[in-house]
């Protein structure tokens, strides 16, 4: 049965070529960008300043090149009853909001019931948050492609995704509101028709 619409258009970014990343390009733009706060970008403290930011731009969006296949094709073999659980929880991570180009940093809990014959190890689950995560991102389309990503590439009978996750387009700018926190949780498979298994998943996830 084929996902829905709505689904289909929030994976596309995992699926999709990007372009190479551009350090001159990038650049320029921070050198434009500094002039037009009012800023002097030929001044000695603001010299080096867009090839830094280049440079960190090119870390915090490295997700773009990268395809979680590549760790979510290492499985083992599993030999395991239908109602296990694989939890992997307080996975650290930073990304950029795609709406402000500021920072979001918290914690990924990612629960999964694995099929009958695989599992993966789970620094390859922390680094698939990862490989979403350093993209400009929004939080909600974060969880889907985490949780997609896992139910596809596993065959899971079920998957969830809870995200904690502090923003500072909310934090220091904006509300202002320095201790907002942000929770989504994205359910598959099992876990969207038991309920059942969904407390279970979340009381462990909380524990």
């Amino acid at each position: 049965m084929p996902p829905p619409a709505a689904v289909a258009t929030l994976i596309q970014p995992e699926i999709r070529t990007p372009r190479a990343f551009d350090t001159e390009r990038v650049e320029a733009a921070v050198r434009e960008l500094l002039a037009g706060i009012g800023e002097d970008p030929d001044r000695e403290g603001l010299l080096d300043t867009p090839r830094r930011v280049a440079k960190a731009m090119r870390e915090m969006v490295g997700g773009l090149e990268q395809d979680p296949s590549t760790h979510l094709s290492k499985v083992f073999e599993h030999e395991g009853a239908e109602g296990d659980l694989v939890v992997v929880r307080d996975i650290e991570f930073s990304s950029l909001c795609e709406h402000h180009l500021l920072p979001f940093r918290g914690r990924a809990h990612v629960v999964y019931q694995p099929a009958a014959d695989r599992v993966v190890g789970l620094s390859k689950i922390a680094r698939t948050v990862d490989v979403f995560a350093r993209r400009p991102q929004i939080q909600e389309r974060l969880g889907t492609q985490i949780a997609d990503a896992i139910q596809s590439h596993l065959n899971a009978r079920g998957t969830m995704v809870v995200i904690e996750s502090s923003h500072m387009c909310m934090t220091i700018r904006g509300a202002n509101k320095p201790t907002a926190e942000m929770v989504t949780t994205t359910v598959r498979g099992s876990f969207v028709r038991n309920r059942a298994a969904r407390a279970e998943a979340m009381a462990l996830v909380r524990s």
